[in-house]
């Protein structure tokens, strides 16, 4: 009996061993196609960064030769031709900076950014140059003459100081801000000509609706509780910051939304949205529309043909495969919202 178990004992031994002898083979196979997966993925990872960096010479290259075209038009003495071609060559590289977005690295971004507005201010100037000067007359009473100079002096757009918000790699700074800040439960306004390229700053606000009319520059939203906000194409970036509870429409280049909550957003933008450290975020396509926004779009640069609403990376979210629990769509049925 015993000499039987014994040689089944080694019966089941030598079965265990020739299992394994036949998984090594499958084990090799395996490691070997891991392998050669991982040699395809580093490939593909160096064309890819080849043609990064092939489209990153293309965008350098032309914007350069677009912008010293612009420059030279705008140094020549000025007249409404040269000044309409060098409002033209502006409009193409603003599309070119738009459309290449993806694949700028912020640093880049931010030049191109600066660059564009420094152009926009220089072609302001001419073209303020170029109007017909004002006749120069006494006045009657030296009290009207002083009120006269204060209306002038009065700025479009009350400067705001900047909240201490946090700093974005590649966001460009804001030397001075047009907006709002510091308001509750109140309908606020402003209209193409105070807006156009500016940058514009709103904070601090609770209950309150913004319509912002027009093309602005930049736009930063910050610790705002249960507002709604309106807004034009915005030729650049879109900021968003510690919000809560609120309604944003808007067009943008780039959208960056950080520390926010519950709050829904039709969007329009031409590179993917960026959320941090959010929750309850809904995205839905831009639907807001007022007199002029045609103009707006146009001025702004934005293709309107373009749009990458619902392409959104959650930094916080690293999981691949699996939607993050951050964000949403907003569902169709809870898209109609009454604007005005």
């Amino acid at each position: 009996m015993e000499g039987l178990e014994c040689s089944v004992s080694l019966g089941d031994a030598a079965a265990g061993s020739l299992r394994d002898v036949s998984l090594v083979p499958e084990r090799v196979q395996r490691r070997e196609q891991e392998r050669q997966m991982e040699v395809e993925r580093r490939k593909q990872k160096r064309q890819d960064q080849e043609v990064e960096e092939e489209k990153s010479g293309f965008f350098a290259a032309a914007f350069a030769r677009e912008r010293a075209a612009a420059e030279e038009l705008l140094r020549a003495e000025a007249s409404a031709e040269r000044l309409e071609e060098a409002a033209n060559r502006l409009q193409g590289l603003r599309k070119l900076l738009n459309d290449s977005v993806l694949f700028l690295a912020p640093y880049d971004l931010q030049k191109g950014q600066a660059a564009l507005a420094q152009l926009q201010a220089t072609l302001t100037q001419r073209r303020q140059e170029l109007q017909p000067k004002k006749r120069f007359a006494f006045k009657a009473r030296k009290k009207d003459a002083a009120g006269a100079a204060q209306v002038d002096a009065a700025p479009v757009c009350s400067a705001a100081p900047s909240p201490p918000v946090t700093k974005e790699e590649g966001a460009p700074e804001l030397s001075w801000a047009c907006g709002f800040s510091n308001l509750e439960s109140q309908d606020l306004e402003k209209r193409a000509d105070e807006l156009h390229q500016r940058d514009i700053l709103l904070s601090d606000l609770t209950n309150c609706t913004v319509r912002l009319r027009g093309n602005p520059n930049t736009l930063r939203l910050a610790k705002a509780r249960g507002c709604k906000v309106l807004c034009g194409p915005v030729s650049t970036s879109v900021f968003l910051e510690d919000c809560c509870d609120c309604i944003l429409a808007v067009a943008c280049q780039q959208l960056r939304v950080h520390t926010t909550k519950d709050t829904r957003i039709f969007l329009q933008v031409t590179s993917r949205a960026i959320v941090e450290d959010c929750s309850g975020i809904q995205f839905a396509p831009y639907t807001w529309n007022y007199p002029g926004i045609d103009k707006d779009f146009q001025d702004s640069g934005l293709d309107r043909s373009r749009n990458n609403w619902n392409h959104v990376d959650d930094f916080n979210w690293l999981a691949p495969n699996v939607a993050s629990p951050n964000w949403s769509i907003l569902p169709e049925e809870d898209r109609d919202i009454q604007w005005d």
